[in-house]
């Protein structure tokens, strides 16, 4: 079964990474991976909560998603992934590579993806905690942290089960963190 699934795992990769190849792929989607290029949409986040939220409520709501990111940051590369040690799709002697890197290979492990993890923690964060109320949040946040998650297949850095697992967890930790949010803080500092 588990032989199965790797076959499928790596199928599945080859699609993404070898059949899709294209030069609209190849300049955008590398991009879409940098941690650089969404510093606007996190600073777009932090203005936006000081401006509808009290000052206490927007830095509580602030400092939960700093927790948040940190935490399955951590979790994804410091413990499962030192703990897994399954090699990315492009260390791997027998997977076949591209004419040229979109990006370096880097020496870490590949599950689970760690931008998988962060991304959809973040996104269910926010959809957990402003979606009642902005409901229109909900498809631009999945998609966001779909695209940046196949972004990293289509790189050749992960496997489709690093991201699938990196998705997991981090709707696990947003959820996890969004339970604890409105506990300790919600109860006594509403968000809106």
């Amino acid at each position: 079964m588990l032989e199965q699934l790797l076959q499928f795992d790596q199928f599945i990769f080859k699609i993404i990474h070898f059949e899709w190849s294209n030069q609209v792929f190849d300049l955008v989607l590398p991009i879409l991976r940098e941690k650089l290029i969404w510093i606007p949409f996190y600073l777009a986040i932090i203005i936006w909560a000081f401006f509808k939220m009290s000052y206490r409520s927007a830095s509580l709501f602030i400092l939960s998603i700093i927790i948040l990111v940190s935490l399955a940051d951590f979790i994804s590369s410091q413990v499962i992934k030192k703990t897994v040690q399954r090699e990315r799709p492009c260390q791997l002697a027998h997977m076949p590579s591209t004419d040229y890197e979109l990006v370096p290979c880097g020496g870490g492990f590949s599950f689970p993806s760690s931008h998988a993890t962060n991304h959809f923690a973040l996104a269910f964060f926010l959809i957990f905690s402003l979606g009642k109320k902005y409901r229109r949040i909900h498809f631009p946040l999945l998609t966001w942290a779909i695209m940046i998650s196949l972004s990293q297949i289509y790189v050749g850095l992960h496997f489709p089960t690093d991201v699938i697992a990196g998705a997991i967890l981090g709707f696990i930790m947003a959820f996890l963190v969004w339970q604890l949010f409105k506990i300790m803080i919600l109860e006594k500092n509403p968000l809106y």
